[in-house]
């Protein structure tokens, strides 16, 4: 029997632990490749990775007709390379999730 996602503490910490910052320069070939995805600033990144990870069909198809999830659109990326920015990134093989930081709330 499958855990819930939300109940794969293990996974999620393995998948926090593995996070990390990187350039997008380093993920322009995964790019290229179509394997990165944009996830939305205004979701948990560990939380999507580990739901991607189960198969979590429901939460993944909201997420994408919102908007939130969706491969990297080539006006994202043109801007990235620009600023050669850096972004959080969670390898859920075969796909790179990718977010921008998060922005500052006051």
């Amino acid at each position: 029997m499958k855990t819930k996602p939300e109940n794969d503490k293990e996974l999620y910490d393995k998948v926090n632990h593995e996070t990390a910052r990187i350039r997008w320069s380093e993920l322009e070939k995964h790019f290229a490749a179509g394997a990165v995805v944009y996830v939305s600033e205004d979701l948990d990144l560990v939380d999507v990775a580990v739901r991607i990870s189960h198969d979590d069909k429901d939460n993944v198809q909201r997420w994408m007709a919102e908007g939130k999830l969706h491969k990297v659109r080539d006006e994202q990326a043109q801007v990235w390379a620009v600023a050669d920015s850096t972004l959080w990134a969670s390898v859920v093989h075969p796909f790179v999730l990718v977010q921008p930081d998060k922005k500052s709330l006051h």
